[in-house]
């Protein structure tokens, strides 16, 4: 087997090919240095800086129904789950004597603490409400059932 000689002039030829091609490879790329505190990259003095909004999650919070006349009182106080969109509009669940309520809740229009809600039992029963929010999670209002039983409503903690 024979041995390859190359002269010192080749060699450094194929050194600068070498170094012209990994810089090559590199020209893309950019380097941000890492905040330590958070893990993010920092963007380059100058550079504008995009930040996306965090996504708006919905809030969930209890309601309690209060037996308003006599026909209600039979089934004592209710409880529910009222979730809100943070966009006018919610759900809510009750289960009132057995029966599941699920139903949904909106604002009236041009109002930001007026609503109405509507809910429909797995029975056949129906319930519908009317609320005023004194903030994102406090409110009150009047829930009637089908048969006429009529609640006062407390939303929140």
């Amino acid at each position: 087997m024979g041995t390859l000689s190359v002269s010192p002039a080749a060699r450094r030829g194929f050194l600068a090919l070498g170094l012209a091609t990994t810089v090559a490879t590199l020209a893309g790329c950019y380097v941000l240095p890492i905040d330590p505190r958070t893990g993010q990259p920092v963007a380059p003095a100058g550079a504008p800086v995009v930040v996306a909004p965090a996504p708006v999650l919905p809030l969930t919070f209890p309601a309690r129904l209060y037996p308003a006349n006599p026909q209600a009182s039979g089934y004592g106080v209710i409880n529910a789950t009222v979730t809100n969109d943070l966009q006018g509009r919610g759900s809510f669940n009750a289960n009132i004597n057995g029966e599941s309520f699920v139903g949904e809740a909106t604002r009236k229009a041009g109002s930001s603490r007026e609503g109405l809600a509507s809910g429909a039992g797995n029975r056949g029963s129906y319930l519908s409400c009317q609320y005023t929010m004194n903030s994102a999670t406090l409110g009150t209002g009047t829930c009637r059932l089908n048969n006429g039983a009529v609640f006062t409503m407390h939303v929140g903690n």
